[in-house]
């Protein structure tokens, strides 16, 4: 028996001393796994002893939700613990473990935990289950860590995703989208709603090719367009944005606009493109009665400048001879005192008449947006002293004062068209004059802006402008119940001057008080130090008004030949030669035989009328200019066709001066002066 056990003793010592071992091992990696755990911040480890109702945590995940080690007993228990789950998924975080418990060994479940400070994270839990021989469930282990960053990135793509298909749906775009990797495109039903189809996209095609049943509907005058489009945005890049027209399911044309977008792959092979199609059919009818209107509005305008262009013939061809005949009776140094008086009342109402064309003829130019403006630096000052000169007469007559005060600023450049703003100077101190008191003043002010613009400002000391009234001032042909007095006047003076300065980028404005007088004033933009404009220096001396009836500066006698087919305005120019014994005329009242007598007779002057018979005053103007024995005649129009247009298209064919009528017998004569000079 002793040898026996003799024998197990040294095995025994050797059993003892490898358990002892397996024992420290055990314990080192024990205490391992749980330095690991502890470390691991936002990771938890969870055994859980169904039996005991008791889960151990391991690991950093209550320390990172701020609990502490005092928490944990709590926690500990299951039951407890829910307290720590939203409200909104402890439901659902039982129903999860009740699954598990039935037969579900491994899960993954997710729900938020409330932190130790308040607010939310979201918890993934993986869990394995382990069972007896009877199947129950005695433990429950897992690893709990934080995915709220992952879950706020989904909710993001979530709502990204919703918040477009929302601004899709507002937007009433269809989407398409055509993939090379799958080889098919996909349209969604919206493309198919715009083409009158209620049906889901495979029902309306039928299984067949989506893009051959959607170009079949293209209209065959716009499938190279569209083609066209798609290769050029696929071979060049050139942005894919294409309309064309399809047919409804009703039969009718819809509009479409197509916009999409490739995408390459390394080598430059189309991977995949996406669009969107809009319904323009709407828009399309919009623009159509849009361009419809439009084109009706030009035609109307071009009506309406034709019917001015031709009552402004019509009424200069008589005042010319009312206006030339007056002046002709005003040279005669023989008139009687009373025959003179009644000729001033003639040529008074011939020149009103005459304005009153004119001021129509403006009004609509302006009016049409055919008025051109050629913006330059302009001396304001200089120009008030050019228009001073002008009314100097109605001034005298009337004995009016005139003040002018410049505040240093005589100098002072603006931006303005000096000719038009001439108009507009001009016309505010004649109205100066014609509605001021005799013996009144005039007060006109320059004056700095705090805005860099040059006011201007021309105060009377006439009747003023009732306060009723004042609001109709600018209201064309409205003057303001003084149309039987004795001031004469269009109505139309202020509305084209305020017109004006507002396109010259001024503006405009008045005050006036009954018995007191009125205050107009203009505001221009000052010219910037840096502003280059075309111009001739404004600071020469202002011209003095030449004489009324110049004379002729040349001494041998000069040859006119006038072609003009109305004998009154034939007479009207006889007359005005005779009076002059250096000048000789030879008249002619058709085309061909003006043309003949300018060959045959090489006067020195040719005078044209523009609306003759036959042939016009241009193709007669072509005609000399390339006739080498008349080309060198200066040639100067003399036409009732007075409108910007009219003038600007005479100059461009080669007329050396265009005149128009009424005649002005002063500037005739300079005129024949500029070109007949010895």
């Amino acid at each position: 028996m002793s040898a026996f056990l003799s024998i197990f003793k040294p095995k025994r010592k050797r059993d003892t001393h490898e358990l002892r071992q397996v024992a420290e091992e055990l314990e080192a990696a024990k205490m391992r796994y749980e330095r690991i755990f502890r470390g691991e911040h936002g990771y938890g480890f969870l055994d859980w002893d169904v039996e005991k109702a008791s889960v151990k945590w391991s690991g950093g995940f209550w320390s990172y939700l701020g609990y502490s080690e005092s928490d944990m007993e709590y926690i500990a228990d299951p039951i407890a613990s829910l307290e720590y789950v939203h409200e909104d998924d402890r439901e659902y975080l039982l129903a999860a473990f009740d699954s598990t418990m039935k037969g579900n060994d491994e899960s993954e479940i997710i729900y938020r935990i409330r932190k130790k400070k308040g607010g939310y994270i979201w918890t993934e839990v993986r869990i394995e289950i382990e069972r007896d021989s009877k199947n129950h469930v005695t433990y429950i282990s897992g690893v709990a860590f934080d995915i709220t960053h992952l879950k706020q990135t989904e909710e993001a793509l979530v709502e990204s995703e919703n918040r477009h298909a929302r601004i899709i749906q507002s937007s009433n775009d269809g989407v398409w989208e055509w993939s090379a990797k799958r080889g098919e495109f996909h349209f969604s039903d919206r493309c198919w709603q715009h083409l009158g189809y209620a049906e889901e996209d495979d029902a309306v095609t039928h299984g067949q090719d989506r893009v051959k049943v959607w170009r079949n509907l293209i209209d065959p005058d716009y499938v190279d367009i569209f083609d066209q489009a798609l290769s050029k945005h696929i071979k060049l890049n050139l942005p894919y944005d294409v309309e064309y027209r399809m047919k409804g399911k009703d039969g009718a044309w819809r509009w479409i606009r197509s916009r999409g977008q490739m995408s390459f792959g390394e080598n430059g092979e189309p991977q995949r493109m996406s669009g969107t199609n809009m319904n323009i059919t709407e828009l399309k009818r919009i623009e159509e009665n849009v361009l419809r209107a439009k084109e009706e509005a030009e035609n109307a305008n071009k009506a309406k400048s034709d019917f001015l262009s031709s009552m402004s013939h019509e009424l200069r061809t008589p005042l010319n001879a009312i206006l030339a005949y007056s002046q002709l009776i005003e040279m005669d140094e023989n008139l009687g005192e009373e025959q003179r008086i009644n000729n001033r009342e003639i040529k008074k109402a011939g020149l009103h008449l005459k304005q009153l064309v004119g001021d129509v003829l403006d009004l609509a130019k302006i009016e049409a947006g055919s008025l051109r403006l050629s913006m330059e630096e302009t001396n304001l000052f200089r120009l008030v002293q050019e228009c001073l000169l002008l009314i100097k007469a109605e001034v005298q007559k009337n004995n009016i004062k005139v003040v002018v005060d410049t505040n240093q600023n005589s100098k002072t450049r603006v931006m303005s068209s000096p000719m038009h703003l001439r108009q507009v100077v001009l016309n505010l101190l004649s109205n100066a004059v014609k509605y001021n008191n005799y013996g009144g003043s005039i007060h006109i002010v320059l004056s700095k802006t705090l805005e860099d613009r040059l006011r201007l400002v021309v105060k009377d000391t006439g009747k003023g402008v009732p306060e009723e009234l004042q609001k109709e001032l600018f209201q064309p042909f409205n003057r303001l119940g003084a149309e039987g007095g004795e001031v004469e006047g269009s109505g139309v003076g202020l509305v084209i001057t305020q017109k004006l300065v507002e396109q010259m980028g001024g503006a405009i404005g008045f005050e006036s008080e009954e018995d007191m007088g009125s205050s107009f004033w203009i505001e221009l933009p000052l010219c910037d130090k840096h502003t280059i404009a075309r111009h001739v220096s404004l600071d020469t001396p202002v011209g003095t008004v030449v004489d009324r009836y110049s004379s002729p500066t040349f001494h041998s006698t000069k040859k006119i030949l006038y072609v003009e087919d109305n004998l009154s305005n034939q007479r009207v120019m006889e007359q005005i030669v005779a009076r002059f014994p250096q000048l000789e005329i030879i008249l002619e009242k058709e085309a061909v035989r003006g043309v003949y007598s300018a060959r045959a007779k090489e006067p020195d002057m040719v005078l044209l009328d523009i609306n003759l018979p036959v042939m016009d005053g241009y193709e007669i103007l072509d005609v000399l200019k390339k006739d080498k024995r008349t080309a060198s005649i200066p040639v100067v129009a003399l036409s009732a066709n007075a409108m910007s247009h009219d003038i600007e298209k005479g100059l461009e064919l080669g007329f050396s001066e265009y005149l128009t009528k009424p005649v002005d017998v002063d500037k005739l004569i300079t005129t024949f002066n500029r070109f007949l000079s010895d």
